[in-house]
């Protein structure tokens, strides 16, 4: 079906008019229907609007997706309803504070912070413990024959 940049009026059968729009992402073709109970407004929805949409709909799945892969909201390990609501508050503090650091140019995105976070930790102990393991290195001892 062709459907022109400033999108198309279709009639869904049981349901009634919708505007459907399409974008490229990563060379894969989206459709997007948009539904506005007044079929005014419908015919006066156009591309701009639909981006605008969009973004707005983009920066929500962002704000899941961070709060669940980086604050780990849904991993912990409490039962009582303090506790858990004590995990939400402290999750969702992380990312306002995360989202500050972004804002401020202090990190670049949530993702690598992440990442990087424990690399200086993890290589400070591998510097100072590999040492001290000299007697776990297996030592080969030659019986003289007699």
């Amino acid at each position: 079906m062709d459907i022109p940049e400033y999108g198309l009026e279709v009639w869904l059968h049981d349901f009634g008019y919708v505007k459907v729009f399409r974008t490229m992402l990563k060379d894969q073709q989206r459709h997007y229907a948009v539904y506005l109970p007044d079929d005014k407004q419908l015919e006066k929805f156009d591309r701009s609007m639909f981006i605008k949409l969009h973004d707005q709909h983009w920066q929500i799945e962002q704000y899941h997706r961070v709060i669940k892969q980086v604050c780990h909201i849904e991993h912990f390990q409490v039962r009582s309803q303090t506790a858990i609501r004590n995990h939400i508050f402290a999750s969702i503090c992380g990312y306002v504070r995360l989202q500050y650091l972004r804002i401020t140019d202090f990190i670049d995105n949530c993702y690598n912070l992440q990442r990087n976070l424990f690399n200086e930790v993890i290589s400070i102990f591998i510097q100072n413990f590999i040492p001290s393991i000299r007697h776990l290195d297996p030592q080969v001892h030659r019986k003289i024959p007699l």
